[in-house]
């Protein structure tokens, strides 16, 4: 029997509650909001200011696509289920109701929140051997940024590795600490030469 309200897995790799969250997890294809050509500096956090934790993703900031903006929304959403272990469609149901979602990719973020959460454990057996802490110990910003560029390395081969990155390093830049998206940037590097060898080169 599938647990309608999947929980954050705990310390060890287990998921506390059951192994799926089905609703909205279909694979969005990519927009053109997704370009190589991304910048690694220069970012523009929600709000316009630089690593400002806590900003609001419905914030005016201008130039960001409705890629972006589903990207902000989704990693609030996982912010929110890694603290309280909410079910992704209650908090799906509050997010759809902030300010300026109206202007992201409403199917990109259906696919991301729905997708992390169901596939939680897997992305984070995938993340672990890249880290030098636990997994639960990454700041709740920190992990679901991750859990975020993963699940897109894994799921829409159509998005360019280097795009998968450099959207999670603006995410971690705008929301997280000072120096944690060099920490993201890292570990999604290596991850991508394990998941996209191909593209991204293994054994690196």
């Amino acid at each position: 029997m599938i647990d309608p309200d999947p929980k954050p897995p705990v310390a060890g790799g287990q998921q506390a509650g059951g192994p799926a969250d089905d609703a909205g997890g279909v694979d969005a294809a990519a927009s053109a909001g997704d370009k190589p050509a991304v910048k690694r500096g220069g970012a523009r956090p929600v709000g316009g200011k630089q690593g400002g934790k806590g900003q609001k993703p419905g914030g005016k900031g201008g130039g960001r696509s409705a890629r972006r903006r589903s990207r902000e929304f989704a990693m609030q959403g996982l912010y929110q289920w890694l603290l309280s272990g909410e079910s992704g469609g209650a908090i799906h149901a509050h997010i759809q109701d902030s300010p300026g979602f109206e202007h992201a990719d409403r199917e990109h973020f259906d696919a991301l929140l729905h997708g992390v959460i169901r596939d939680a454990v897997e992305i984070d057996r995938l993340i672990l051997p890249f880290l030098d802490r636990e997994v639960a110990h990454l700041s709740p910003v920190e992990r679901a940024t991750m859990m975020i560029g993963c699940y897109e390395l894994l799921r829409h081969q159509e998005i360019p590795y280097r795009v998968v990155i450099n959207e999670a390093v603006e995410l971690a830049k705008s929301f997280g600490g000072t120096d944690g998206y060099k920490y993201v940037n890292g570990v999604l590097d290596k991850l991508a030469g394990t998941i996209r060898p191909a593209e991204a080169g293994g054994g690196r």
